[in-house]
């Protein structure tokens, strides 16, 4: 779940800021975080988003930045390994992986679909 949030994360932010990011390795599950204390963040308002999540009935949140978690966190028997149907953040993802097949060369997406 790490890596398919990232993917979209990612393509959000790259486009608001040049800064330099963070990339988690391209095996394992290791990834960097940065602790929200570290950002000046009030760990008591961290807490109330956790109990505003959970009151919505959030399965699991993920927040980056610069490419490392801030903060993670799973709700109820829903873990970050567990699978879950995403509906419209497919586009997302679609539109992100077709950007980037483009830029590697992959395909034109000036040519017809039938090429």
């Amino acid at each position: 779940m790490r890596y398919t949030l990232a993917a979209s994360s990612l393509a959000l932010v790259l486009s608001a800021s040049a800064q330099s990011y963070y990339f988690p390795p391209l095996t394992g599950t290791a990834w960097d975080t940065i602790q929200p204390a570290s950002l000046g963040w009030c760990q008591d308002r961290v807490d109330s988003l956790y109990d505003f999540l959970e009151q919505k009935n959030t399965k699991g949140f993920v927040l980056l930045k610069n490419g490392k978690i801030v903060l993670e966190k799973y709700f109820g028997t829903f873990t970050q390994d567990s699978s879950w149907y995403w509906a419209s953040a497919g586009k997302t993802l679609t539109g992100f992986m077709v950007g980037m097949a483009q830029e590697q060369g992959f395909l034109d997406i000036n040519a017809p679909t039938s090429q």
